[in-house]
């Protein structure tokens, strides 16, 4: 190999590892973004209502693809976005205000993000490609559970939410904002 080959293949290893610290630095953002919203919810909602309940089961899952980033994080030297105060406050009170306005309304905001989610995911997946089984294989099982949230929140009403399709364009352009912004900062 010459030294220009092994200058790109160096110089290759190093974006490849700075996009894998960007994607886990978003998906734990993100995971800890939706325990948020789901703590807001259930703040609103109490846990006694079936659609509480369902609440609670995502939220459970959301805990636990938060703890698996927190870890894959911490092993690989990953900074978290500095930006968690933010997800912190933001995430509680768009749980709150979607909860306040009734359970469609914070089943719209759940279908809105895992949308984004679902869609965000799979762009990860197909550029990770075969380069990190782990990462991959996370990304995949996870994916797969938010697009059984986004399923289960239609299925529970959320398109008929008032001013759903605003609500939810809304919330969707919010999630795109925040992976943009937590990929960076």
């Amino acid at each position: 190999m010459s030294a220009d080959e092994k200058q790109r293949a160096a110089s290759s290893a190093v974006a490849n590892a700075q996009q894998r610290a960007a994607m886990l630095r978003v998906d734990q953002a993100g995971e800890y973004g939706a325990t948020r919203i789901y703590a807001g919810q259930l703040a609103v909602m109490g846990q006694r209502s079936a659609d509480a309940r369902a609440i609670a089961r995502m939220a459970d899952q959301e805990a636990r693809h938060r703890a698996v980033f927190d870890r894959m994080t911490a092993e690989r030297g990953v900074r978290p976005t500095a930006l968690q105060p933010l997800w912190n406050v933001a995430g509680f009170a768009l749980g709150a205000a979607t909860a306040l306005i009734g359970p469609k309304a914070a089943m719209a905001c759940t279908a809105a993000i895992e949308t984004e989610i679902d869609r965000h995911y799979r762009e990860q997946i197909e550029q990770i490609g075969d380069g990190d089984p782990e990462l991959s294989a996370t990304i995949e099982e996870f994916r797969a559970e938010e697009v059984e949230h986004r399923d289960a929140a239609i299925a529970a009403g959320a398109e008929q939410a008032p001013a759903y399709p605003l609500l939810s364009g809304a919330i969707r352009l919010g999630c795109r904002i925040a992976i943009g912004l937590s990929r960076h900062i």
